[in-house]
């Protein structure tokens, strides 16, 4: 609230929070955060002890009714591991929810989906910043996965029967780099064109925000060249 002006000092965001309902700040890694200040609100009167109790009772409450002061042995989470985490049914579940989560805008004479049955003989090219970079496929707050559970575009269309030919054209999101000649090699020859664009947290991310919705660099140029 400090930077958009509606407060000036960390005691008066404090203030100002306690009396929102605001019962929790992310200051992670903060030493100098502004619910410090709540002891020197009640000090002054800026706060009552019964406000302070009332917004500290739900937190508590939400803790105790996660288990986080029952003894390890109460907790059955505290029992699983990776093996767990990555076993089969579990991964198997990932990818129903990622099947799932598919948005198709388009579907031009039913190309999709590839059918494994139709491929044998054909000839795939998969282009793009996206198509072949494990560190660019995961959004902001996202965990960082084991790396041979990480199928890129690439890597997951190559465990189909066809031949794949695959082109950067840029190494990373922002394509201030472009190498048309490696896009077209690979598409000019193909029968279905994969082409893996985006944006990244690079790119957009949390207080780093785009002017446009413009993809980056020369993105828009390699996309074009592999329609062409």
């Amino acid at each position: 609230m400090l930077g958009h002006h509606y407060t000036g000092t960390f005691l008066e965001t404090a203030v100002a929070s306690m009396n929102a309902g605001c019962n929790l700040e992310l200051s992670y890694g903060m030493r100098n955060n502004v619910f410090m200040r709540i002891p020197q609100a009640l000090a002054l009167g800026n706060i009552t002890l019964q406000m302070l109790r009332d917004r500290v009772r739900p937190l508590f409450y939400t803790r105790m009714r996660l288990g986080e002061f029952d003894p390890p042995a109460m907790n059955p989470y505290s029992a699983l591991n990776l093996s767990v985490v990555q076993s089969p049914e579990h991964r198997n579940l990932s990818l129903e929810a990622a099947v799932k989560s598919f948005v198709l805008l388009k579907n031009s004479r039913g190309t999709l989906p590839l059918r494994a049955q139709d491929l044998p003989g054909k000839r795939l090219a998969v282009v793009g910043p996206f198509a072949d970079n494990p560190r660019v496929l995961f959004g902001d707050y996202a965990p960082v996965p084991e790396p041979q559970y990480i199928y890129t575009p690439r890597r997951g269309l190559e465990t189909l029967p066809v031949n794949v030919s695959f082109a950067a054209g840029c190494r990373e999101p922002r394509c201030q780099s472009y190498s048309r000649a490696e896009v077209v090699g690979a598409v000019e020859a193909a029968d279905v064109v994969v082409v893996c664009l985006g944006t990244g947290t690079c790119v957009e991310t949390e207080a780093r925000d785009r002017s446009d919705l413009s993809l980056p660099g020369h993105q828009l140029e390699l996309l074009q060249d592999a329609v062409q």
